[in-house]
């Protein structure tokens, strides 16, 4: 789904259509994506402390926006992949992240 998604936010770009909300976002440009990213992100840490439908929506609006953030910057899922992949059964250390804290 997420690369018929990913085409589907591609195509847009290419061919714009009037009145869409995709067209809105390339037209605003790179600094309305990266804001719509951040509140997206913020509503998924919102929603997972509330229930698993809003959390199910949250989490597709976030994906989303993210796809529309990879065509504005030309970054393919298949890059993604690649990256995701290069990570499979590499270990990491705990000590070797940043502490988390909690407020």
């Amino acid at each position: 789904m997420l690369e018929k998604l990913y085409n589907e936010i591609e195509e847009r770009k290419n061919d714009p259509k009037e009145g869409s909300y995709t067209t809105y976002l390339f037209d605003k440009g790179l600094d309305k994506i990266l804001k719509k990213v951040g509140e997206e992100a913020t509503e998924v840490v919102i929603a997972a402390k509330n229930d698993k439908e809003e959390l199910v929506s949250e989490t597709s609006d976030l994906l989303y926006h993210l796809l529309v953030l990879l065509v504005e910057k030309n970054i393919t899922l298949d890059e993604i992949n690649q990256e995701l992949d290069s990570r499979v059964g590499k270990k990491s250390k705990i000590s070797d992240r940043k502490e988390i804290k909690e407020y």
